[in-house]
């Protein structure tokens, strides 16, 4: 006998993983609230040149900060990496970046892009950074002088450049390690 609106699935997904990558999701949130604000008002009383002085100074902040109360660790990656020293993929990362390039490529998202991969002593989680107006200023095609002075002073190697609107810039990559 079937009980009517129960749905029993011989693959249903772990309730540590559900929970877990609602948790990932809500760090990345949290780390939206806390940077974009500043961006904008950076934007709004300086120009990109403050922006990126902001983000230089408030992105790895935040990360750090949201690392310390949560108990995972949260960075930035991306295949063009601005920061050299912290935003170097890994070999999964690497490939989930490139999953999202060409997932992007071949249509907009209507929800973030993610992907998480449960291991049995560590959870991984990434969700993709698509290239919004206001990241043009700065990881776009057409950069002023002065933006591209402050991006060589703040970030010497850096190669995120040349984006357009809707590509993926680079993802947010949480783990969480278990005892």
């Amino acid at each position: 006998m079937v009980n009517a609106g129960v749905v029993i699935t011989a693959h249903a997904e772990p309730p540590k993983q559900t929970t877990l990558r609602a948790e990932a999701q809500q760090l990345v949130q949290q780390f939206g609230q806390r940077l974009k604000p500043q961006l904008i008002k950076s934007m709004q009383q300086g120009g990109p040149v403050e922006a990126i002085e902001v983000c230089a100074s408030k992105a790895p902040a935040i990360a750090y900060q949201l690392s310390q109360s949560s108990g995972w660790q949260l960075k930035r990656v991306s295949l063009k990496a601005r920061n050299q020293q912290t935003a170097q993929p890994d070999e999964w990362e690497t490939e989930v970046l490139e999953a999202f390039n060409q997932q992007a490529a071949t249509a907009a998202p209507v929800t973030p892009l993610i992907a998480d991969q449960l291991q049995p002593t560590r959870y991984r989680f990434m969700q993709a950074q698509p290239v919004e107006p206001l990241c043009l200023h700065c990881h776009g095609k057409n950069l002023t002088p002065d933006i591209k002075a402050s991006l060589k002073q703040h970030y010497p190697n850096d190669v995120a450049t040349g984006y357009q609107l809707g590509q993926i810039r680079g993802a947010f990559s949480l783990t969480k390690t278990f005892d």
